[in-house]
């Protein structure tokens, strides 16, 4: 192989190593924690004693959110519920990220 030659393939290394790390970072970040559709279905599941669920959301991504001066990585959402005399509220909840724990779960005044 001539020296050119050598340079392709030092270069295709180098980056594949770079792609290779930039990959296994991103999966470092996420690894451990649940997808926002799985801590939505948690929610629903749990929140089921409060009536026929009507309407959900969950953001996509993770935000910081504290209580008792201990910060987690959230899933932020909220629920529409119609209870059984025909009333409907509207629920805001935070579900860790890591471990699906329903952090809060809040009614929305009117």
């Amino acid at each position: 192989m001539d020296l050119l030659s050598w340079k392709r393939f030092a270069v295709g290394v180098g980056a594949g190593v770079a792609v290779t790390l930039i990959a296994k970072n991103q999966l470092d970040k996420n690894q451990g924690q649940l997808s926002p559709e799985k801590a939505l279905k948690m929610v629903k599941r749990k929140a089921e004693s409060l009536g026929s669920i009507d309407g959900s959301w969950v953001h996509m991504i993770t935000e910081e959110y504290e209580q008792d001066q201990l910060k987690y990585d959230v899933y932020r959402g909220g629920i529409t519920c119609t209870d059984d005399s025909g009333s409907m509220s509207a629920y805001e909840f935070y579900v860790d990220a890591s471990s699906g724990a329903i952090l809060k779960l809040e009614k929305q005044e009117d």
